[in-house]
């Protein structure tokens, strides 16, 4: 074995720790029975709005709030199962505000699927998920 082909091998086996992970669908659960403390959560109100079909994983466009404008919401949250991390949007509402909305752009990093938990103030847990197809991969550096 050459000196380069030894070095290079030892660069790789040290910097294996560090190369980007994906988050499991076990992890999203994870993530989401921390957030909620073990609510059941139930399908509907919330509305994320996502494409199905993403060209570009770097900026992907997404709106994530509540069927009902008029609905009382202590938080948001987003996940995503794809991701390195699957914590993606975390916003707190106060009680005077007046539309529970977000639009942002996040990254993604391939096919995946995309979760929005509602928090309302009585303590129940809305969900709604989205299927999507990333053609073009983000959150890789």
């Amino acid at each position: 074995m050459n000196r380069r082909r030894f070095i290079l091998t030892g660069g790789l086996l040290v910097a294996a720790p560090w190369l980007p992970a994906r988050a499991t669908p076990d992890a999203v659960a994870e993530a989401i029975h921390a957030v909620t403390g073990g609510v059941p959560l139930q399908p509907g109100r919330v509305r994320l709005d996502l494409p199905a079909m993403v060209e570009n994983g770097n900026a992907v466009g997404m709106t994530v709030g509540m069927d009902d404008p008029a609905a009382s919401v202590r938080s948001l949250h987003v996940f995503a199962d794809g991701n390195p991390l699957p914590n993606v949007l975390h916003a707190t509402f106060g009680p005077a505000a007046f539309r529970p909305q977000l639009a942002t752009r996040i990254r993604l990093a391939n096919n995946q699927t995309v979760h929005a938990v509602a928090i309302l103030p009585d303590g129940t847990c809305w969900t709604a998920s989205v299927d999507l197809v990333v053609t073009l991969a983000a959150c890789l550096e």
